[in-house]
């Protein structure tokens, strides 16, 4: 874990790889707790210089965050940090997030964050409502094929 095994962009922002977990039917989205009370994101973290790709990375993260294993469906391509200058720092450096859209097919009982996260399906809108702080997330949310 931390960021010193962090790929890096062409402009020098950390790259992060993340998943929309939907369901079979597309009817309900995995989020899971933030790291930060009460919130509620979608997995997601850095890639790191090991892995070959940013699917496996985000695969890892939604492993390690939500306890899934998963298949990528579709790129959802990268999204732009929406964060303003003033809220980025040596410690939250600017970031570009690349999305995957996933298929969960399992959900373990035991998972490297569990306690530190819960995980929910949510349907698009209350999703929706739960990410609106957090435009990087909404976006990506917004570019998947669940159901609104």
């Amino acid at each position: 874990m931390g960021q010193t095994r962090a790929s890096y962009g062409t402009n020098g922002e950390r790259l992060v790889a993340g998943v929309v977990p939907v369901s079979p039917d597309r009817s309900k989205v995995l989020v899971i707790q933030s790291a930060r009370p009460g919130g509620w994101v979608l997995p997601k973290g850095g890639w790191e210089l090991d892995e070959a790709s940013a699917q496996q990375a985000a695969c890892r993260e939604a492993w390690e965050e939500a306890g899934v294993v998963c298949t990528v469906l579709r790129d959802l391509g990268k999204i732009n940090d929406m964060r303003s200058p003033s809220q980025l720092t040596m410690k939250a450096p600017k970031v570009l997030y690349q999305f995957f859209e996933v298929r969960v097919d399992r959900e373990e009982a035991q998972w490297p964050e569990m306690h530190k996260r819960k995980r929910q399906w949510l349907t698009y809108t209350q999703a929706a409502a739960a990410m609106a702080t957090r435009p990087e997330l909404l976006e990506a949310l917004n570019r998947s094929s669940v159901k609104r």
